[in-house]
């Protein structure tokens, strides 16, 4: 009986709030103002659906319905788009639009993070000319759903931090900490996803940070260093401080030297072995340089082919001009084109401007004939590439001086448009005849 009672107690003490309902005590005029300015929303009548669901907002609880929130912030935009010139109007409108977005993410907890990825977006549209409320509100909203918001959240969050620097609200620690944390979200994004917008995004937000200032190599490494020596072995500051110095291009400093050596005896990965490359470049130490980038190569994401192109074309460059590798260098560069469409004008360049290079032996065609085949690839080249049409245009036409004489190659039993197979410098290619007169 006793618990009979209990029971009976909790429903007479949980039956007001059961009798108010989905609509609220005055569940009549709650629903008569919904319908009203529904009716009037559904045919674009902004202006008169305002005054209803402003009556609408303050009759009916929160849960009565979501529309009710995500109605009322296109009428509310409507309002701030004619209230431009009033600029106290102006904000409270704004205010009003940023806390319906807070109350629908409070209440339909489901649709919390759309809720804050629409008040992002607001922050950004409307709140242009307030650079620390754009902070201070983007800084929570990305805290809270990361990678969730939209890409123009960050780069806006990023922009308002630097305004802050400029305006001394901010140290240049405090702005390097940032784009630390924006940049790992945007990571992690990019990671999760490949959507191509984060990774405008992620340039941008770079872009913003190294044009502020901020990230000179005196204020990475007066920021890095009593953090270094602190933390040694923390492999996620050793991998933060590799990617900042490199951007900053102070590869140079020893701080760069001790980080980039200690990430790499903890977890190699693809951008700590880049960093180690472009280390031993900046020092002429190509073995080391060409090694380590190759070792990069091998450590990226399979399907991050846009990187792997970058680096191999890289790579195939460095074999040429430092290494004097030219068969290694043509591999890597024919690996670049198939790997990326768009690569593939400027390898066929780098291999006509090989192949044009070599010193190759023997009698007067086959010491010639590897212009045939720099020709070809120039060719190619400008076929597959208007930005680099000219220039491979003008080579091929240098080259052409060089093809065999016509009376050399008919004492050698050899005829134009014949085939030919040229090897030269570790190199084999197929190839046509072609002479002067």
């Amino acid at each position: 009986m006793k618990k009979i009672a209990l029971i009976l107690m909790a429903l007479v003490l949980a039956l007001p709030a059961f009798a108010q309902g989905r609509f609220g005590k005055d569940s009549a005029e709650c629903t008569k103002y919904l319908s009203y300015y529904q009716e009037l929303y559904k045919q674009k009548n902004y202006d008169e659906a305002a005054p209803f669901w402003r009556k609408a907002l303050s009759l009916c609880p929160p849960t009565a319905s979501q529309n009710m929130f995500i109605y009322g912030q296109t009428i509310v935009r409507n309002e701030i788009n004619k209230n431009r010139k009033d600029p106290v109007r102006y904000r409270e409108l704004v205010d009003t639009l940023l806390m319906l977005s807070d109350i629908r993410a409070q209440n339909y907890p489901k649709y919390a993070v759309k809720s804050l990825d629409n008040k992002a977006i607001d922050v950004v549209n409307y709140l242009g000319s307030d650079y620390e409320t754009q902070y201070k509100l983007l800084t929570e909203i990305l805290d809270n759903i990361k990678g969730e918001a939209g890409p123009a959240a960050f780069v806006t969050q990023m922009k308002a931090a630097v305004e802050m620097y400029r305006n001394e609200k901010f140290d240049a620690e405090a702005v390097m900490n940032n784009y630390t944390k924006i940049s790992g979200y945007l990571d992690d994004k990019i990671d999760s996803s490949n959507d191509p917008q984060y990774r405008s995004a992620k340039v941008d937000v770079e872009s913003i940070f190294i044009d502020s200032g901020v990230a000179s190599c005196d204020n990475l490494v007066a920021l890095y260093t009593p953090r270094f020596q602190a933390n040694p072995t923390d492999e996620a500051l050793l991998t933060n401080m590799v990617k900042m110095l490199s951007k900053s291009e102070c590869m140079n400093t020893e701080l760069f030297l001790q980080s980039i050596v200690a990430l790499n005896e903890i977890n190699p990965t693809a951008s700590s072995v880049y960093g180690l490359y472009r280390l031993y470049s900046s020092r002429d130490e190509n073995t080391k340089a060409a090694e380590s980038l190759e070792r990069a190569i091998s450590l990226l994401n399979p399907e991050d082919t846009q990187t792997k192109s970058d680096y191999t074309f890289e790579l195939a460059t460095y074999y040429f001009k430092k290494c004097g590798k030219a068969a290694s260098a043509v591999a890597k560069a024919k690996e670049a084109a198939e790997l990326n469409e768009a690569y593939r004008g400027k390898a066929y360049l780098l291999i006509g401007t090989i192949w044009g290079a070599q010193k190759c032996g023997g009698d007067e065609v086959s010491s010639r004939a590897h212009f045939w085949v720099a020709v070809d690839y120039l060719q190619r080249a400008a076929a597959a590439d208007p930005s680099v049409a000219d220039e491979a245009n003008s080579l091929a036409a240098q080259y052409r001086r060089y093809f065999p004489k016509t009376e050399d190659a008919f004492f050698l039993d050899i005829t134009d448009g014949s085939a030919y197979t040229v090897s030269c410098a570790g190199m084999t290619e197929r190839t046509t005849v072609r002479t002067n007169k």
